[in-house]
């Protein structure tokens, strides 16, 4: 371990804040710049996604959610005078524009388009239950702060920057303030001190930015001054980070603020996987841990995520605790810091390496592979521990293997996006690849796509869950498995058949990570915990060198991981899982659909009789409270329904299970299991319609 040492700031190219790329045109039919125009109303953005089908006009400005417009052109919502000039407007996704108050779109070559080719939402393709961090925005009503409203804000402003110690949010601030004095749009100010990002079990997480509704090092150190007030003096403190713009920063603050208050603190050498600080913890005795990180949101975010002593995530009260001391923090001058804690050296990232190799045992390891790590940190580890486990080296996606906060060949960095795995796939079909495998940006998470005869099919995290499940259950791995009350029950079947205890947690690592005897834990969220001994979280890199085991001593029968999630099929029934989940932007919508639910409940979903309705928030031996409703279908069917925890959503998670013909019925296996997925998907599809209609949605 060498002292803490300057290193060079993570910045943008151009020395500001991030911004989107694609916003360049204008909004009026006089030249106004497009990029100005969005900073002012950052409210009043719109994410666009190329695959997003309408649904619909939008008739009203007030509260409105937009989330997509048209399909793969643009150009076919739009007036006849704009598709006539040949401008197409194929833009890859995502593409930020302003709505002004004439009910325009801005098009990055100056085209006003009208409003009502904006749809308003993202039903179809399932494309909206895999954005949990999707950046549409609120549209929200444009009115005007009274004269004292508005002095109020810009006092507030004021003060704010001057307490920034950061010069480039500092800059920024003032130059808004000063832009609202002119008598500016005080709108985007307005949302910056629309309250604080409260700290929470996720702890904190926010677009980067000036002002106490942004991730900032003021809001940082204020955090990390409450967190050290939490655990008071004495043991220490792990900190990491990812590659994201300001993650050493925020780092850098925490361990001044930790040390100032009488803790050790080791710092991450480097911007490193999630996972590692999780097992820095337990190794390290540490009484916690923080990890700078927005995992897989869009590059202009940024988040603060802590862990307790024994390396799980927080759990409520304790996320109270600590926004109450965070709230007492006053001023910043009075936070006492010093710059003498301790970076570690690169010995524990190889301790937390030849931990995850040594997972797996002898056997085959003739495996052609094709990685991503999606501009994230998790590259190099990869590379490293197949290294060290025996495997050939992966085939890098190159321009995608080096840690870049812009993440610029994605629209999102997050592997369950629609093209996020495109140059992943191209390469593995290059390479005549057997396996293509994909981290998040901070490799907590782990993906995986497998080859069939028809092209290459992404695995669900449910059916990568049973392959693990089932690989350690073949090793001898001994102790419960978990998984989540809106996850597929499969498991509980392979749990039972090899004698194992099961157990269902509300939704999050911060619970499966504190159960008993855990021997494995994942969440459909492509989580999965394979060494709760060392890391009592998700972890990409162990879950995938696991898979790469199982997948090469398979291939070394014959077979392949879908001949193996047919076994199960065959012998558990084919568990077929799906979501559908729905965006408000008024939130009484959401306590409306739930409250609907449980006033007049369906008697059948998709054809299936309900058995019966658990109301999660009523709590139960096994289970804390939390608003959700569990309804028990005929067939071993079951739907569950929740709001988000962490976005304006209501979701609903469904699952089928079909039996497959057995052979005497059916002697051609492979078209039995077949027949059963396309019965699953039918019956998915017409539970999906009948849960929307019965919440009113």
């Amino acid at each position: 371990m060498v002292p803490a040492q300057q290193r060079p700031r993570r910045q943008r190219r151009d020395g500001q804040q991030p911004a989107h790329p694609h916003v360049l045109g204008e909004v009026q039919p006089r030249p106004r710049p497009l990029r100005r125009e969005v900073e002012r109303h950052p409210p009043l953005q719109v994410a666009l996604h190329r695959h997003l089908q309408p649904l619909g006009p939008v008739h009203l400005l007030g509260e409105q959610q937009l989330e997509g417009v048209g399909q793969h052109r643009a150009a076919q919502h739009q007036p006849p005078f704009l598709t006539g000039h040949g401008h197409r407007h194929d833009l890859g996704p995502p593409l930020h524009v302003a709505l002004d108050v004439h009910q325009h779109l801005a098009h990055p070559r100056g085209w006003r388009v009208d409003v009502p080719a904006v749809a308003e939402g993202v039903r179809r393709d399932g494309l909206q239950d895999r954005h949990e961090h999707h950046p549409a925005a609120t549209v929200r009503s444009m009115t005007t702060p009274s004269e004292s409203e508005l002095t109020d804000l810009l006092a507030r402003a004021r003060a704010w920057a001057a307490a920034d110690p950061d010069a480039t949010t500092r800059d920024e601030l003032e130059r808004i303030v000063a832009e609202v004095e002119a008598g500016g749009d005080p709108t985007d100010l307005a949302d910056r001190f629309d309250g604080t990002l409260e700290f929470g079990t996720a702890g904190l997480r926010g677009r980067l930015g000036a002002g106490p509704n942004r991730m900032n090092r003021v809001v940082v150190l204020r955090a990390a001054a409450g967190l050290a007030a939490h655990l008071g003096p004495g043991g220490a403190v792990a900190i990491g980070y990812d590659a994201r713009y300001l993650s050493d920063t925020f780092a850098e603050d925490t361990a001044a603020v930790m040390r100032g208050a009488g803790l050790d603190v080791w710092l991450l050498p480097r911007p490193l996987p999630t996972p590692v600080l999780a097992y820095a913890v337990r190794e390290l005795g540490c009484v916690a841990g923080v990890m700078v990180t927005a995992s897989h949101n869009p590059p202009e975010d940024n988040g603060y995520k802590v862990y307790l002593g024994d390396g799980s995530q927080i759990v409520s009260p304790v996320d109270e605790e600590i926004a109450a001391r965070i709230a007492e923090v006053g001023d910043l001058t009075s936070v006492p810091r010093r710059s003498d804690w301790q970076v570690l050296g690169e010995d524990l990232l190889d301790r937390y390496l030849d931990r995850i190799a040594g997972l797996v045992a002898d056997g085959p390891r003739d495996l052609a592979v094709v990685h991503t790590s999606l501009h994230g940190v998790g590259g190099s580890p990869v590379a490293q521990v197949l290294e060290r486990a025996g495997f050939p080296a992966p085939y890098a996606v190159a321009e995608q293997a080096q840690p870049d906060p812009d993440f610029p060949t994605v629209a999102f960095p997050n592997p369950e996006e629609d093209g996020a795995m495109d140059l992943a796939l191209a390469l593995a079909e290059e390479r005549g690849a057997d396996l293509v495998v994909a981290n998040d940006p901070d490799a907590d998470r782990c993906a995986a796509a497998v080859p069939t005869p028809t092209g290459w099919r992404m695995l669900r995290g449910d059916e990568v869950g049973a392959l693990l499940a089932t690989h350690l259950l073949r090793r001898g791995r001994t102790g419960t498995y978990a998984t989540t009350i809106v996850s597929s029950t499969l498991l509980s079947k392979i749990a039972a058949a090899a004698g194992q205890p099961y157990v269902e947690t509300l939704t999050g690592f911060k619970w499966i990570g504190r159960v008993p005897d855990l021997a494995f834990g994942y969440e459909e969220a492509l989580g999965y915990c394979c060494d709760p001994e060392h890391v009592k979280d998700k972890d990409g890199v162990s879950a995938l060198v696991l898979l790469c085991e199982l997948a090469a001593s398979l291939k070394a029968e014959g077979r392949s991981l879908l001949d193996l999630l047919d076994d199960l099929a065959r012998e558990h029934g084919l568990h077929a899982t799906d979501q559908v989940s729905v965006r408000v932007s008024d939130l009484s919508l959401i306590s409306g659909a739930m409250e609907r639910l449980r006033s007049t409940p369906p008697t059948s979903l998709g054809g299936l009789d309900v058995l019966g309705v658990d109301d999660l928030a009523e709590g139960s031996d096994d289970l804390p409270p939390t608003d959700g409703l569990r309804f028990r279908l005929a067939d071993d069917a079951r739907v569950v329904v929740r709001p988000s925890g962490t976005e304006p959503k209501i979701k609903c998670y469904l699952e089928v299970v079909v039996p497959v013909e057995d052979a005497a019925d059916n002697p051609d296996q492979t078209d039995a299991v077949e027949g059963a997925r396309i019965s699953a998907a039918t019956r998915l599809d017409a539970l999906g319609s009948d849960i929307r209609a019965a919440a009113g949605l």
